[in-house]
């Protein structure tokens, strides 16, 4: 009896989509026809009439409000979520040139054709959402459904999970050589690192105590020692000295102690004897070395080898 009575309903709920549906297709070709017979205010006023066809029938849909306002069932439908901000802007858009047609006597083609437009693109989002929808909750509806899931299945199922989990018990208890090979291998890792460390760290050990010794001897002393090396003499090739001039007397010449005919005569040196020339004192006067004391002789009285 009352998989009877949900059939009816079903079938009433069916009916009111199909009048609803073939009300706005109606007022649809309704209104493509006045734009062709260049009804251009009729046509806007058509589509206003439609839009609301089609905002009732979604709110009929949820059993959601029913107002007289167009305005304020099409903002419902979109704070339902029911119709997208596209679709509610054209919605919008349609009932403001139907209005203006109705009140104003607008009979501008241009708003006309936009306003079918709007109202075709709305005819296919309606169509794909609607009635998909209608027809799936109508299938649902129809259904039987019974209170009580078969006895028969619940052990089975129960058996089913329970070897399941006896099975992921096993699994989990085998430890494999993968498994063994994750654990050793952070562990070698581990001890080749403090093997390196301790190659490493004697050198620098031993690099830090040589050079501290070397800091503090040379704290303490004050100076730095080098290695010292003797002295090497120059070597000095006597071809590539220069030599020096030999100087002779060439007549009988006195020695004085000053270049001067009045000054005291140290002695008398005779002709072609080799003097110790020792500089030149002025045009007329010569040093010389004469017992070992520089003395002066008559520069005009010598001459050079």
């Amino acid at each position: 009896m009352g998989f009877i009575k949900t059939q009816r309903r079903t079938t009433m709920a069916g009916s009111n989509t199909n009048n609803s549906w073939d009300r706005i297709q109606a007022g649809v070709r309704n209104t493509e026809r006045l734009i062709r017979q260049k009804d251009y205010n009729s046509a806007m006023v058509k589509a206003r009439q439609t839009v609301e066809f089609m905002v009732r029938a979604l709110i009929g849909q949820t059993g959601s409000m029913d107002d007289d306002d167009l305005k304020d069932m099409i903002d419902a439908l979109y704070q339902n979520r029911q119709i997208t901000k596209a679709s509610c802007d054209r919605y919008h858009k349609i009932r403001m040139m139907g209005n203006k047609a109705a009140h104003e006597g607008d009979n501008s083609a241009s708003n006309a054709n936009l306003a079918f437009h709007l109202l075709s693109q709305e005819i296919a989002v309606f169509s794909n959402d609607y009635l998909n929808r209608r027809r799936g909750s109508s299938r649902n509806s129809s259904r039987p459904v019974s209170s009580r899931q078969p006895a028969s299945r619940q052990p089975a199922s129960r058996s089913s999970r329970n070897g399941r989990r006896r099975y992921q018990k096993r699994r989990r208890r085998r430890f494999s050589p993968y498994d063994l090979m994750k654990l050793l291998i952070p562990v070698v890792c581990i001890a080749l690192v403090v093997f390196v460390i301790r190659l490493i760290k004697p050198k620098t050990d031993e690099a830090e105590s040589s050079s501290a010794a070397v800091v503090s001897t040379e704290a303490t002393t004050g100076v730095t020692v080098s290695p010292t090396e003797p002295p090497t003499e120059p070597v000095t090739d006597p071809s590539t000295e220069p030599s020096q001039p030999v100087y002779r007397t060439t007549d009988t010449l006195n020695v004085r102690s000053a270049p001067s005919t009045e000054s005291n005569r140290l002695g008398k040196l005779n002709a072609g004897v080799t003097v110790e020339y020792v500089r030149s004192e002025n045009d007329e006067w010569a040093v010389i070395l004469y017992d070992g004391q520089e003395a002066y002789v008559a520069s005009q009285y010598l001459t050079t080898q």
